[in-house]
């Protein structure tokens, strides 16, 4: 059973969903009657702030079993997807918006099948762990420095060019609690 990691602000199931808010907060991205896939949803911290900001359906695709908390399992606006990685998961709809937090699953492995989910509109909110993108030079007792997660943060962000468009790259708003430094990529399908 995953351990709970509840939310800084108590709004949501675990801290996920104060750091994806910040990100929607940011950018301006509104998931209001919005069809959203939640790639690694584990415990749903992702999926419960979607669900909280009006989003009509969300795919909560994960490769466990058993940790969505029940809350989100029970909604009927959830579609649990569990034992599904999201490398190869297809949907029966396009979505508006995909989320993305698939800890150690480099970024651009995640973003082309993530942008194929997509309508032609949507958009893809991923975040972005330094500590899984780093060489192993980069890191330290599993650690990297900040001066050295900006240097990640950089070349992830311009391998992810290729992939599609990035509109934008920010740091969650949340106090990480010395943990490694984190930021979310705002990308877009190409025209």
């Amino acid at each position: 059973m995953a351990k709970r990691d509840r939310s800084r602000s108590g709004r949501f199931v675990s801290r996920g969903g104060d750091k994806l808010e910040s990100a929607l907060e940011f950018f301006g991205v509104d998931v209001a009657r919005a069809i959203v896939a939640d790639l690694g949803a584990n415990v749903g911290g992702f999926t419960d702030c979607l669900l909280q900001r009006g989003a009509s359906k969300v795919y909560a695709i994960e490769t466990g079993y058993g940790v969505l908390d029940w809350k989100l399992r029970s909604d009927e606006r959830v579609l649990v997807m569990e034992r599904q990685n999201a490398l190869h998961v297809r949907l029966e709809e396009d979505c508006d918006v995909v989320v993305a937090d698939v800890g150690w699953t480099p970024l651009d492995k995640v973003i082309p099948p993530a942008l194929d989910l997509l309508n032609q509109n949507g958009c893809c909110l991923a975040l972005l762990k330094p500590q899984y993108e780093a060489r192993p030079d980069e890191v330290s007792d599993g650690h990297v420095e900040n001066t050295v997660a900006e240097a990640i943060v950089d070349r992830v962000v311009d391998q992810l060019q290729d992939r599609g468009k990035v509109l934008g790259v920010m740091e969650p708003g949340v106090d990480r609690g010395g943990r490694n430094p984190e930021r979310f990529v705002w990308i877009a399908r190409r025209p």
